[in-house]
């Protein structure tokens, strides 16, 4: 049994789904591991991992209204107001997704869905330089 450890760095310009599949995919190919499973970890509170459909845009569309809706930027809403109207409502939509993500690896490759990417989630408005961390496990 091996294990390999990794990190992907994603760079956000605002509020969307940010793919990064290809990467995810190219980095456990060269890890040489066929069979094990993959877990990725993002390392902050106002992102938030996502596997979603990545053949139609609309999805990516309506997943950002639904989230807009149930939680919305109001400063009069919220008691942290510190950091900015969006920081907040970025705290919820990560509680209501995920920061962690496991897919098994099969034959060197993830075994995702055949419309199935993964996504980081950035739910704050600004550029941000987001860190996910990777962890292989098996032979």
């Amino acid at each position: 049994m091996r294990q390999e450890h990794g990190e992907f760095r994603i760079s956000s310009r605002g509020p969307g789904l940010y793919e990064f599949t290809g990467e995810v995919e190219a980095w456990v190919r060269r890890t040489g591991i066929r069979d094990g499973l993959l877990t990725l970890f993002c390392q902050h509170t106002s992102a938030s991992l996502l596997i979603q459909e990545n053949a139609d845009p609309d999805v990516r569309t309506d997943l950002l209204r639904y989230f807009a809706r149930i939680a919305p930027e109001d400063p009069h809403a919220y008691v942290h107001t510190i950091e900015g109207a969006d920081d907040m409502p970025a705290h919820l939509r990560t509680a209501l997704t995920q920061v962690q993500l496991t897919i098994p690896v099969r034959g060197g490759a993830l075994a995702l869905g055949t419309w199935q990417g993964i996504y980081l989630f950035e739910h704050r408005r600004g550029s941000h330089a987001r860190r996910v961390a990777a962890h292989l496990i098996g032979e």
